[in-house]
């Protein structure tokens, strides 16, 4: 009887372990970007917004969480770290600084089509 308490104890426990965010599928959707207006402000993870770091806000992913971000239309990638929330327009998924948009090649557009996932 007791090695039927161990086994099922077991296997709950294994049902209580978060799953990592890498094994989170991709998502794909819009993304624009942010930077004057926020510049020097906190983020929602209490750091300070640098426009010119390779940072960006998610609605739902950890803060420090790191993602490639994928252009669908040119198939171009960046990595970027996530250490604030939004976007908050319908569509989006992200929101990159501005470095990350200028790199990326979506900043001049101001928003574009891409494919998130975490690494």
């Amino acid at each position: 009887m007791s090695k039927k308490i161990v086994v099922a104890a077991a296997m709950l426990a294994a049902l209580c372990i978060p799953v990592s965010t890498s094994a989170m599928a991709a998502q794909c959707g819009g993304a624009s970007w942010y930077g004057p207006g926020f510049n020097g402000k906190k983020t929602a993870s209490g750091q300070r917004f640098n426009q010119n770091a390779m940072t960006a806000a998610h609605k739902t992913l950890p803060f420090g969480t790191v993602v490639k971000v994928t252009d669908q239309r040119t198939g171009k990638s960046i990595k970027v770290t996530i250490n604030d929330r939004g976007p908050f327009h319908k569509g989006r998924i992200i929101d990159l600084s501005a470095a990350a948009a200028a790199k990326l090649g979506t900043k001049q557009a101001g928003v574009g089509s891409v494919c998130v996932a975490t690494l």
